[in-house]
């Protein structure tokens, strides 16, 4: 045996044991190669590093069963690739096929060009407001998205996130002084008695 394939033996003994360096070790030797391999299947980069991430915690999830072959882990991340590659396309195609047959009315934006608004909108928060949001409870922060960025009416926003409008009321008006408190330049947004923010 070489020293690199004692090496993995050894590292892979570890990370069957619990050892999350070992690990680490073994995805920084194998991560390049189970890319290349789920880009090559997929073409496409994000997919791609999905597929990645799929197979090493699988690896992780299943290192008690995983078969090492010709003293590495390798070949069993690969087939792996494989397998999350094609649930990955199966997955994309269903998601493609049902927006294809989704009803449109003739002004009706792509989901793309929608979300890329949305993305312009929130990058667009002051980023003073965008660091005082980020410190609220996780519902609180979603009701203001929703309200704010998203336009739903509190009604919806509070059902959305499991509470009641009166709660959800609360919550944006505290949410609000928080934010106020934190950055001043929050003052300008329209008063709490609206809808929206």
């Amino acid at each position: 045996m070489t020293v690199d394939v004692v090496s993995e033996l050894d590292l892979w003994a570890s990370a069957r044991a619990g050892d999350e360096r070992a690990l680490g070790e073994i995805f920084d030797r194998h991560h390049e190669r189970v890319y290349a391999r789920a880009l090559w299947l997929l073409a496409d980069p994000h997919d791609a590093q999905d597929a990645t991430a799929i197979a090493f915690l699988e690896l992780w999830r299943r290192r008690a069963s995983v078969r090492v072959v010709g003293g590495s882990v390798l070949p069993w991340l690969l087939v792996t690739t494989g397998n999350a590659s094609r649930n990955i396309k199966r997955s994309s195609s269903r998601y493609q096929s049902l927006l294809a047959n989704l009803p449109r009315g003739p002004a009706a934006q792509s989901a793309e060009s929608s979300a890329f608004a949305r993305a312009d909108l929130l990058n667009a928060i002051d980023p003073e407001i965008a660091a005082a949001m980020r410190k609220l409870r996780p519902d609180t922060f979603s009701l203001l998205i929703l309200t704010a960025v998203d336009g739903l009416p509190i009604a919806d926003a509070a059902e959305a996130v499991g509470l009641t409008v009166g709660a959800a009321k609360t919550r944006l008006s505290r949410a609000r002084a928080f934010i106020r408190d934190f950055a001043p330049g929050f003052a300008a947004l329209p008063p709490e008695g609206e809808d929206t923010l």
